[in-house]
């Protein structure tokens, strides 16, 4: 699977919403091999969109569209300064891919000092996760070349997610989380209380 990051400052959180869902509806279900993504405004304005593809050659034919370049050079006025794309090539969901109910994602974006390890991490299944955070219904990891990544994870509700994080990760399973994230870097945090999803029927 391939992901593409996508950031900026909204300046039209409404405007931007209607141009989503604009795509979602007309142009998404034309995109060969898109399958779904996630959207969301921050309090301070920072939007941050995790869009799905089958592969990275997919990506690119639908951003040649013309009705894609058409749409976007209508969204861009939604945003304050420049938009980011950042291409993650090495990118898995967790948990599977039923969380476009979720009631609050949050955003983890940060750079690993082990690539190679935190490949083997993403591959590794999730179900010690599952069983010890059953607040969290799905999420995304993305990886650039570089190291950087983003993680994605969507709760149920933004209460159940405090509620979780209060009680912390199971004694049996804390020593490798936490060797993990000893492991990243630079880590932001960004908290989506009204997101939006969208996937391919």
């Amino acid at each position: 699977m391939f992901i593409q990051i996508i950031e900026g400052r909204c300046r039209d959180v409404d405007a931007l919403h209607r141009q989503i869902d604009l795509w979602r509806q007309e142009i998404g279900p034309r995109a060969e091999g898109w399958l779904g993504g996630m959207y969301g405004v921050t309090d301070d304005d920072k939007f941050i969109g995790v869009v799905r593809f089958e592969s990275q050659e997919a990506a690119a034919r639908n951003a040649t569209r013309p009705e894609q370049r058409m749409w976007w050079t209508k969204t861009q006025r939604c945003f304050e300064g420049e938009v980011t794309i950042h291409d993650c090539g090495e990118s898995v969901m967790f948990l599977g891919t039923g969380a476009d109910d979720a009631g609050f994602v949050q955003v983890i974006q940060g750079r690993v000092t082990d690539p190679e390890r935190f490949r083997r991490f993403m591959e590794l299944p999730m179900d010690m996760l599952q069983k010890a955070r059953p607040e969290i219904v799905g999420g995304s990891i993305a990886m650039e070349p570089d190291g950087r990544f983003t993680e994605t994870i969507a709760f149920r509700s933004e209460d159940a997610a405090r509620e979780g994080e209060r009680k912390g990760m199971p004694a049996e399973i804390r020593p490798a989380w936490d060797a993990e994230m000893a492991r990243m870097r630079d880590l932001t945090y960004m908290d989506l209380r009204h997101p939006w999803f969208a996937s391919k029927a």
